[in-house]
């Protein structure tokens, strides 16, 4: 099931700066970002192959995961927190606060044919 890793962080007078080194189950072989949300949900799919790291990296909002067993809600509001999304997990994100950015780190390079849009009954 999704789990959170909590990431290393160091925080001064300059700011806070957050590693990601050697803390992923995977090597990471695409990344993006969304921005601008407007109130519609994102995600709404599952993989067969791919794992994601998820990080809020400004504001907040709500990822939910479903194993089709076990369906969890997790707020992500800090960029120390990365939810690792397992194979096969169906997943959506919604009540992004405004500005929010939020950060995938993928596994995988994009295949569509990885993609599972219909969620667990």
């Amino acid at each position: 099931m999704a789990y959170i890793i909590d990431l290393e962080h160091y925080d001064d007078l300059r700011g806070s700066l957050t590693v990601i080194d050697h803390v992923l189950p995977f090597e990471i072989k695409r990344s993006y970002y969304i921005t601008n949300v407007n109130q519609l949900d994102r995600g709404g799919h599952r993989h067969l192959v791919l794992v994601e790291a998820i990080i809020c990296l400004s504001g907040s909002f709500i990822a939910t995961v479903d194993d089709g067993t076990n369906k969890q809600e997790i707020l992500l509001d800090s960029p120390h927190k990365c939810l690792i999304i397992e194979v096969g997990e169906w997943h959506k994100f919604y009540n992004f606060s405004p500005g929010s950015v939020l950060l995938s780190l993928a596994s995988t390079h994009y295949d569509k044919t990885d993609y599972i849009y219909e969620p667990y009954d």
